[in-house]
This record gives structure tokens, C-alpha cells and sequence, in this order.
């Protein structure tokens, strides 16, 4: 039987390039998002390549949906969690709100704990999968104007490194890949085979780009704006 990766955020970028790059290795693929026609177009299309994936709409930050997307993609050996920060209020550091820090911890946080609830006990029984949350730049830089996605995308990264040093010891391996620049269309292929070597080759860390570059935007950007 094929094992089953579920892509949680599943966007046409890096969640088209995942489930290429996971179908090649023989994996099933379960696509949830909010967006059902997109999910089914994706689903044709990667048939239409020799990748064997289904649809599960679900908006994340709803968690009874979350779940039932999840049980309904099968047992899964990896899941892979990335949202992305969009898909709630963005709010610079001095306007961030309770209800906009909420709101982002409701998408990357609670939605990483409530996919991670459905998959783990399975996980465990068998000994051995994976579960990969992707972050963004903000969870380990300051970045003023995403404060309130810096403050969900944080919690998310810390989270995962504790849970990679409990679950390793029984078999599961957890790890976060931080990505730190700004994807174009041709990087992605290469930026899913990461996600791959992280499955393969267990590690508890990824970082995609190069901090003191985006150290040096940032500061050329505040001082433009000062």
C-alpha cells in the first residue's frame, strides 16, 4: 500500500510542488484548503502527471472541519502543515490587537495542534512518520510590520523542535523548515525536494534562504522609512 503524505494549507505554489515531489516518491497525496474547485483542478492535474492525490476542503482555523478533512484522508505517514500567514489579519507590531494575534495563533498554532492530535496516536502505534510545519522568516527574526504572524509563526517553529525532542525517541520524527526568502515558480521544485531529504534523512531543522541577506533588507527598510 502506498504511504500517504496530507498537506495541510495546500496552495497552487509550494503545495502543487510538494505533492509533485512526494507523488514521485510513491506517495499518495491528500490536499486540504479552503479553496474546493482549486483542490479538485490540482487534484486532475497531478492525475493527469501520474500522481495519485484527493480533495478535502476545509478551512483551517475551523478545527471540527480540520479533523474530519484529515480522517478523511486516511492514515497518514507524513503530514506536512503550511498555511501560510494569509490566510488571517497581518498586523505590524504596534497595531497588533488580541484579536488579530488570535487569529493568526487560530491558523498556524491551533491548526498545527489539532492536525497533529488526529495523526499522532496512529503515528506512535506504528513506530515511525513524520510531521513537517513550515514557517516563515518571522519565527526567528523580529520583523516589525509581521507582528502578529511573527508572534504565531514563533510558537509554531518553538513547538516543533520541543515535539521533535519527545517524539524522536518513539519513532516520529518532527521538523520545521523555515523558509526565509521569497519563493519564485522556478524555485519551487528544488524547495520541495527539501522537504523530501527532511522526510528521508530525519532532522529537526530546514532553513531555506539566507538571514543575514534578509537581516540587511530589513534594516535597509526601516531606515528608508525612518
Amino acid at each position: 500500500m502506498s504511504p500517504t503524505i496530507a498537506v495541510v494549507g495546500a496552495g497552487p505554489g509550494l503545495g502543487l510542488a510538494l505533492a509533485r515531489a512526494f507523488g514521485r516518491e510513491g506517495f499518495h497525496i491528500g490536499l486540504i484548503a479552503r479553496d474546493a474547485a482549486r483542490l479538485t483542478a490540482d487534484v486532475a492535474t497531478l492525475k493527469a502527471e501520474g500522481v495519485t492525490a484527493s480533495a478535502h476542503p476545509a478551512d483551517i482555523r475551523d478545527r471540527a472541519a480540520l479533523r474530519t478533512a484529515l480522517e478523511a484522508v486516511g492514515p497518514v505517514d507524513v503530514l506536512e502543515y503550511s498555511p501560510g500567514p494569509q490566510g488571517a489579519p497581518i498586523t505590524p507590531a504596534l497595531d497588533t490587537t488580541v484579536d488579530s494575534a488570535t487569529a493568526q495563533f487560530e491558523l498556524n498554532v491551533l491548526g498545527a495542534i489539532t492536525a497533529t492530535e488526529v495523526v499522532l496516536p496512529a503515528m506512535l502505534a506504528r513506530g515511525a512518520g513524520t510531521l513537517i510545519f513550515t514557517t516563515g522568516a518571522s519565527s526567528i527574526l523580529p520583523i516589525s510590520f509581521l507582528g502578529s504572524a511573527g508572534l504565531a509563526m514563533a510558537a509554531l517553529r518553538n513547538w516543533s523542535l520541543s515535539l521533535h525532542d519527545q517524539l524522536a525517541p518513539r519513532g516520529v520524527h518532527v521538523g520545521a523548515v523555515t523558509i526565509a526568502t521569497a519563493l519564485t515558480e522556478t524555485d519551487l521544485p528544488a524547495v520541495a525536494a527539501r522537504y523530501v531529504d527532511m522526510w528521508r534523512t530525519p532532522t529537526p531543522e530546514h532553513l531555506i534562504g539566507n538571514l543575514d541577506d534578509l537581516r540587511e533588507k530589513i534594516a535597509a527598510m526601516a531606515s528608508a522609512t525612518a
